[in-house]
């Protein structure tokens, strides 16, 4: 009750109705994943529930900054949280044991079909999305099936390319405040299909037809929109594609669709009552450095930007649709220059159809690229592998995916996270040494070794773990020296003889699944699957490598440098005991 009330005076004036914010209270037997115990002692946690997941950071600041559960405000002591830092999609995930683009079953008898409201009808449940089947069931009714044998299969997800082409004025880079939006563009194609069974174009004025091409001539800008929000609507693509729609067409649209007062526009996801928007966002990373983008929320569908793609997983010279195309597919952009858009705009049926050709084009190459490169695929296998939902995968980092893993083995050991607070003191460590070449002209061929996996493989056979790590002195001395290791950094850790690692076993369970995969590849017959598997056996080895850089990154969900520094320096002295 005391709790509650603090939770109602902190969220008083912040539109929460309801009188019932905290569901229940809990008394748990947990362990800490930080830190070796002997015997994985248990403390008593408490569980909380809550009403709505925008409470658990309010929540959290409450409990940690001080509170009394008897009320005495003399009294006040700062309680340590856990996993109160977790996305809420993660934890809803892992609680139901589904992963990013799994399939589910609702066993029959489970689940309530909901029924456009009729005349006469006063108890049916109101339609809330535009998805062709809608229902309601318990969350833990659901069957979750894991990404094996029968279940690899991928769904004929309707996938939508388009473009968007504007009438800028000369010299200037186009504004949805003064350059009208000419041309929409749209190829609609299946999952697993060669051919598309949708080709579209939108044009404002006339436009002379294109071969095998729908062309939907528009007397206005704002019809020209309209239309094509509602054939979005109506086509009800899974999946969104283009290049750079992220960035510019789909915050070009809805910029536009708000300056002409195209009030319905907005409403591009499966969720009725839900406006897309564009939001910036700033995403760091050694990878990438620091990059603004745009988030668009599209409930239901996944908006999956090709540039986006190719700028995480490809070094290339030039990142244009045109040089990418050309690298990749041997193909390029119909020849019209941007200076002369307008002009073919402003002239005839005939210029506007060379324009619309071009802007079609632009739609068909990432198709074209999706397939080449298998991106979906392999975005698909890594949502599947580390558990998180496709769209995180292109918004966020690396660390939400080894987060995600960590969540679900605690889960099977009974293990809690603690909530870190961010530290970015500095602190740094030596990186794995580099041997530098003998510079010169060989006549003779060259060997270069490699290890194998080295990072994942050290922290394997070394058991490095946060619930192997000896944090206190006085349980070191309760074991023998037979039962933990010293790193070069000189940190310890228990042997698997005495506790098995959680990292470890993620490690060991990714590389073999991996090994699994690889061999699967080559006994595969079908090529598709065949493609499948090799995207899958990438998503496993990318996150397996991932994992290291995860205890290493100061300002994370759960840093750990005595991990990250005990990696590489074991990782040194192997490769110097190689050299010599």
């Amino acid at each position: 009750q005391n709790f509650h009330a603090a939770l109602r005076s902190e969220m008083r004036g912040k539109d929460v109705i309801s009188s019932d914010l905290v569901l229940s209270v809990e008394i748990e037997q947990k362990a800490s994943i930080y830190g070796f115990h002997p015997d994985a002692k248990k403390n008593q946690v408490l569980k909380i529930s809550l009403l709505l997941s925008r409470l658990i950071a309010t929540s959290r600041r409450i409990l940690e900054g001080g509170f009394s559960w008897t009320g005495n405000k003399n009294q006040l002591d700062g309680y340590k949280t856990y996993e109160s830092n977790i996305d809420f999609e993660i934890r809803l995930m892992a609680d139901l044991n589904i992963v990013g683009c799994n399939w589910i079953e609702i066993p029959a008898g489970k689940y309530f079909i909901r029924q456009a409201i009729t005349r006469g009808i006063t108890q049916q449940l109101k339609l809330q999305s535009r998805c062709q089947i809608e229902l309601d069931v318990w969350a833990h009714d659901i069957i979750s099936y894991p990404a094996d044998g029968e279940w690899q299969r991928i769904a004929p997800l309707r996938i939508m390319s388009y473009d968007i082409e504007c009438a800028g004025r000369k010299g200037i880079f186009p504004e949805p405040e003064h350059d009208p939006v000419i041309q929409i563009a749209s190829m609609v194609i299946r999952q697993g299909e060669k051919e598309e069974f949708i080709k579209t174009v939108f044009t404002l004025g006339t436009c002379a037809n294109i071969a095998g091409v729908e062309v939907i001539e528009c007397k206005t800008e704002h019809e020209l929109l309209e239309k094509w929000a509602d054939f979005l609507r109506e086509v009800d693509p899974d999946i969104i594609t283009g290049y750079n729609i992220q960035n510019f067409d789909f915050a070009y649209l809805l910029a536009r669709a708000k300056h002409l007062n195209i009030n319905t526009f907005s409403y591009l996801g499966r969720l009725k009552d839900v406006k897309t928007t564009a939001r910036t966002t700033v995403l760091q990373s050694k990878q990438l450095g620091r990059r603004e983008n745009k988030q668009i929320n599209l409930e239901g569908r996944i908006l999956f930007d090709l540039l986006l793609v190719l700028l995480r997983e490809y070094k290339l010279r030039s990142y244009t649709l045109n040089a990418v195309s050309f690298h990749f597919l041997q193909q390029q952009k119909e020849d019209v220059q941007h200076s002369i858009i307008s002009d073919l705009q402003n002239g005839n049926a005939q210029t506007r159809h060379r324009l619309a050709v071009y802007c079609l084009k632009d739609a068909y190459l990432p198709l074209r690229l999706l397939e080449k490169l298998m991106s979906l695929i392999n975005y698909m296998e890594m949502a599947r592998v580390t558990g998180v939902p496709m769209n995180y995968l292109l918004q966020r980092g690396q660390q939400i995916k080894v987060i995600s893993q960590i969540l679900r083995k605690c889960k099977e050991k009974n293990l809690l996270i603690p909530a870190m607070k961010v530290n970015d003191n500095g602190d740094d460590f030596t990186g794995a040494t580099v041997i530098e070449p003998i510079r010169g002209y060989y006549d003779t061929p060259i060997t270069t070794l490699d290890f194998s996996s080295l990072y994942p493989s050290i922290m394997q056979a070394h058991n490095l773990c946060y619930s192997t790590l000896i944090t206190d002195g006085r349980i070191k001395q309760t074991l023998s020296e037979d039962d933990y290791i010293t790193t070069p950094s000189g940190n310890c850790f228990v042997k698997s003889s005495v506790r098995r690692g959680l990292l470890p076993e993620i490690l060991e369970n990714l590389l073999s699944a991996r090994k699994r995969a690889k061999q699967m590849m080559k006994e595969e017959t079908d090529e598709f699957r065949k493609k499948v598997l090799d995207g899958r056996q990438n998503a496993l080895k990318i996150s397996a490598n991932s994992v290291y850089g995860f205890t290493g990154a100061q300002v994370g969900k759960l840093p750990c440098l005595e991990i990250s520094q005990s990696v590489t320096s074991i990782g040194r002295e192997m490769i110097e005991k190689t050299k010599t």
